[in-house]
């Protein structure tokens, strides 16, 4: 895998780009729809494709998408609803065969797959083996649970045996778990205003927090993929851009620049 230019393994993005209300915020007033991504992608080098949970997008989709990228950039995707929330990953091989058949289409642009388990799913070893185990090798996947009892050394276990990532959950109020497993480490900026869902903007007294923790979570030669989920108002590009920076600041001199 490419590293990012100036950061080494360490990507930082958005989840989704293609919001209205960006419009005037990071994105140029002007600025036509259609012209969002290829703006986007001259500022970072990481997307997380946020829409495909809601639906999944055509082949034909995918492939304008992969070839209006630059070299280097990389689409995270994120699992269907239907396969997560709804199936809560119970016969997953018809939609592991049409999550690799996408991350193929999107070739060398590809980056993670996030797999974000619902609140109400408890823990249950078994299945999330049995899904990951379908994934093949080449397909990098991160898990996202959200009810307490997977935070357990034995799913975390789990995960390292599937060569499986861990999703770092940033949510206003909650203390995150900040454990690396697998061959990727995946962090989902959320929220920094407890009232406010996907709203408030992270100060940079917390985003310089952040990266310490960051490189720390690289620190084993894993690559580290950061998004922000905050995009009430265009925040989650600025934090990212934010914290892109000071990374970059904070990088061995012999890192690109």
């Amino acid at each position: 895998m490419d590293d990012a230019p100036g950061l080494g393994p360490i990507r930082v993005g958005t989840s989704g780009w293609t919001y209205d209300h960006w419009k005037g915020t990071f994105y140029p007033a002007g600025l036509k729809a259609a012209d969002r991504l290829g703006y986007y992608a001259e500022r970072f080098g990481t997307v997380e494709l946020n829409g495909s949970h809601y639906r999944w997008p055509a082949d034909t989709t995918v492939e304008r998408w992969r070839d209006a990228l630059p070299d280097g950039f990389r689409m995270a995707v994120k699992a269907s609803r239907y396969l997560t929330h709804y199936r809560k990953l119970r016969d997953p091989a018809d939609w592991c065969e049409r999550i690799t058949h996408t991350l193929d289409l999107l070739g060398d642009k590809a980056g993670p797959l996030v797999v974000q388990l619902p609140a109400d799913l408890h823990r249950d070893d078994a299945r999330l083996s049995g899904f990951l185990g379908l994934l093949p090798e080449r397909v990098l996947v991160a898990v996202e649970p959200q009810h307490e009892s997977w935070l357990d050394d034995d799913v975390f276990a789990l995960l390292d045996r599937h060569d499986a990532g861990f999703v770092v959950s940033v949510v206003a109020e909650r203390e995150p778990v900040l454990r690396a497993v697998g061959r990727l480490a995946y962090l989902r900026f959320h929220n920094s205003d407890p009232q406010w869902r996907y709203g408030g903007s992270f100060d940079d007294d917390d985003l310089a927090a952040w990266v310490p923790a960051v490189q720390d979570l690289a620190a084993e030669g894993r690559s580290v993929w950061c998004y922000f989920n905050n995009d009430n108002h265009g925040y989650a590009a600025f934090n990212a851009q934010t914290l892109q920076e000071m990374l970059r600041a904070a990088a061995p001199p012999t890192l690109p620049s």
